[in-house]
């Protein structure tokens, strides 16, 4: 690059996914870029104009040994994503980050985007496909941004949904209950949940949903204050004052004024003229606005009968640790049936208590897993060598039937007939989803010295 005078350039390569996985690695790099630029765009320097370019890809790399000296030395690294990435970077306009198809493809609808189109990049043969990441779009549910909301029918989970069908009777008779859903990632606690939601669909109810995301598991009330802003209307662009005046709407019936300080305070909104903040110690500002929350809640559970869905708590905050501890001894008195889903990592303290049942998904069978193919599929027939390659390799954790099938269907493999698929040959060995590579990686990471001894069976 030719620099003028007046012009300094740099570059970093930052990896994401080494030397540590984590399931979520593409939107943590979209994360990442995001916060670079909004925090240099705070920076005042006199002397220069700032402007940030991000590129970001995802794929396959090979790691190899240290190169060059002191602050310089860094890992070789091998592949053709380095190269798109840094392709792509050099495409953006200031202060944006672009991604490519690998990586748009993994973040679903987390995010909203300003589609680029294909662009022809110097070094990759065919036009890539890119998009500008505008901001973290306003979803309700990680579950739904990334796995769409049109669901296919639920399998294998029978008797899983009667259990919750018959806790949701005892809770509308004002019997309240709480279930509790523990089991690993891909196993199907958000879809348990949302159908219980489709099935509830004619009936007179309220839902309510809350969701712990790991990026905020040091923000105070996060699940809560999402839900009101959700529950209120709140879009990206609203201005402090429009967020207080939807608010206000939202809660105007029955919210005491000391209530609707409180609720507004936690919402950062500006809320002092029309209504004067309290002046209380934080330990008493915390134990009001827990009040006020719970209020909330039960007032909605005396106009109809409450679903209320409490999700991937394993990621959450302390403070709202401490509300649904509340929550949950208050549910037994009300209409309302309580679900709360997490990891096994999860240590709940609520169980043993008399109006909570738990519930701990297993992983589907093997005639559960053939189903799920072929639903798939969508209902046209697949040759049995490949519907039983899937069942094996996917280990009975349905996320893992989804993709490697859809992976399958995609791969050109198959011919498609009228009402089936047909494989002209053998099926070769396929390699592992984008879409599961990170969470599969992740999985191995948290092995420790196992990973070592998975390396040395794969390598023979």
């Amino acid at each position: 690059m030719a620099l003028s005078p007046s012009t300094w350039a740099d570059g970093v390569l930052v990896y994401f996914g080494y030397p540590r996985a984590h399931e979520d690695d593409a939107e943590r790099a979209i994360r990442a870029g995001l916060n670079v630029i909004e925090s240099v765009g705070q920076l005042d320097i006199k002397i220069a104009e700032l402007r940030i370019l991000v590129g970001i890809a995802t794929g396959l790399v090979v790691v190899g040994d240290l190169i060059g000296e002191g602050a310089a030395q860094e890992r070789s690294v091998v592949g053709e994503t380095p190269n798109l990435a840094a392709r792509l970077q050099a495409l953006a306009e200031p202060n944006t980050v672009v991604v490519a198809l690998s990586t748009r493809r993994l973040v679903g609808e987390l995010f909203e985007y300003r589609d680029l189109g294909a662009v022809e990049i110097k070094g990759i043969g065919a036009p890539v496909r890119s998009w500008q990441v505008l901001h973290p779009s306003v979803v309700p549910s990680r579950f739904e941004a990334l796995r769409g909301s049109t669901l296919g029918a639920l399998v294998g989970r029978d008797e899983e949904i009667d259990l919750l069908v018959r806790r949701w009777a005892l809770a509308k008779s004002g019997d309240g209950q709480v279930v509790l859903i523990s089991g690993e990632p891909g196993i199907g606690k958000s879809r348990i949940a949302a159908e219980l939601a489709e099935r509830l669909h004619e009936e007179l109810h309220i839902l309510l949903r809350y969701f712990c995301w790991p990026y905020h598991q040091n923000s105070a009330l996060f699940p809560f204050i999402e839900l009101l802003g959700h529950a209120a209307g709140f879009i990206s662009d609203d201005r402090p004052a429009t967020r207080l005046e939807k608010l206000e709407a939202l809660l105007a019936r029955a919210t005491p004024p000391d209530d609707m300080a409180l609720l507004a305070d936690l919402l950062s909104l500006p809320a002092a003229e029309r209504h004067p903040q309290l002046i209380l110690s934080p330990q008493r500002k915390k134990e009001r606005t827990f009040e006020a929350l719970i209020r909330q809640f039960e007032g909605l559970a005396r106009q109809h009968p409450v679903a209320m869905v409490f999700e991937e708590v394993h990621w959450i905050d302390p403070t709202s640790r401490e509300l649904l501890d509340l929550i949950v001894e208050r549910v037994r008195i009300l209409p309302v049936l309580l679900i709360v889903t997490f990891r096994p990592n999860f240590q709940p303290l609520w169980t043993g208590q008399p109006q909570v049942s738990v519930m701990a998904l297993n992983r589907l069978g093997r005639r559960d897993r053939t189903h799920l193919v072929k639903q798939i599929a969508g209902g046209k027939g697949l040759p049995d060598g490949v519907i039983v390659h899937i069942a094996d390799r996917t280990d009975g954790v349905p996320l893992f039937v989804e993709e490697l099938t859809r992976n399958v269907l995609e791969s050109g493999l198959l011919r498609e007939e009228r009402d089936r698929y047909v494989l002209d040959g053998t099926l070769p060995p396929l390699a592992i989803p984008t879409s599961l590579h990170d969470s599969l990686m992740a999985r191995l990471d948290r092995l420790g010295s196992l990973r070592h001894v998975a390396q040395i069976g794969a390598a023979i």
